[in-house]
């Protein structure tokens, strides 16, 4: 289980140590988990919402939002702003892209696409709330972390060296691709027709993102992994509250 706890480590806040360094081979069976570590999210955010039933909707929508970005320590948060800030100030070139997206700094185009996302997600979970619909704390998580998978699967990795390397290089596939069928199948079985609706939008959406940062990188970095995994979550939620 030592790859799941890798999982749970990178990609959350919660207090997980590890025996040890893992190898590289862990590291990439780790992508394994990584809708695991999705679906515990969106159980803990569901419990959280039971518990917080009969709170004026406002504030419950905003205890939401601020536990789902405090269980991922805002992880995907940077990774979207570090992308929203080399999209634009890298006029289309791709080292220049690339370059601007190490830098820790974040620029206005970056605080701006923060506050957008963290709006429409806390808007979307306001209605969700009031629709009594709030299935979509489940498969949001899911589907996103599951995307980062899906991501690794089909896409070049474009940073040499360092964690995202050992991700790429190391990832079982042929188990991946039975890993993205089962959080497929756990959608529906979670979610019944909410499920169904929420591929149905999810599958576009991640393959227009990936073909965006294929045309502008060739690949992907863990940075725009990040930005992924944000903009699926918002575009599941939003349609699930449309819907």
């Amino acid at each position: 289980m030592l790859p799941f706890w890798i999982a749970l480590q990178f990609l959350s806040s919660l207090p997980v140590r590890l025996p040890g360094m893992p190898s590289p081979q862990e590291l990439g069976r780790s992508l394994l988990f990584y809708p695991l570590v999705g679906l515990l999210f969106g159980v803990l955010l569901w419990a959280l919402n039971g518990l917080l039933l009969g709170t004026p909707t406002l504030l419950h929508a905003v205890i939401l939002l601020s536990a789902w970005v405090l269980l991922s320590g805002g992880l995907h948060l940077d990774g979207l702003a570090d992308s929203a800030d080399a999209w634009l100030g890298g006029f289309g070139d791709r080292e220049r892209t690339l370059t601007i997206m190490k830098d820790p700094r974040s620029g206005p185009i970056a605080v701006v696409t923060l506050v957008l996302v963290l709006l429409l997600k806390l808007a979307a979970l306001l209605a969700l709330i009031e629709q009594h619909a709030t299935i979509g704390l489940i498969l949001a998580p899911l589907i996103g972390r599951s995307a980062l998978l899906g991501l690794f699967l089909t896409t070049p990795y474009v940073r040499a060296g360092g964690l995202g390397q050992a991700l790429a290089d190391h990832l079982p596939r042929q188990r991946g691709v039975q890993v993205m069928v089962l959080s497929a199948v756990a959608c529906v079985l979670i979610g019944g027709w909410s499920g169904v609706f929420a591929l149905v939008l999810a599958v576009p959406v991640f393959f227009g993102l990936r073909q965006v940062v294929l045309r502008r990188l060739g690949g992907t970095t863990g940075d725009t992994a990040g930005a992924v995994l944000e903009l699926l979550e918002v575009a599941v939620l939003v349609g699930l509250a449309l819907a």
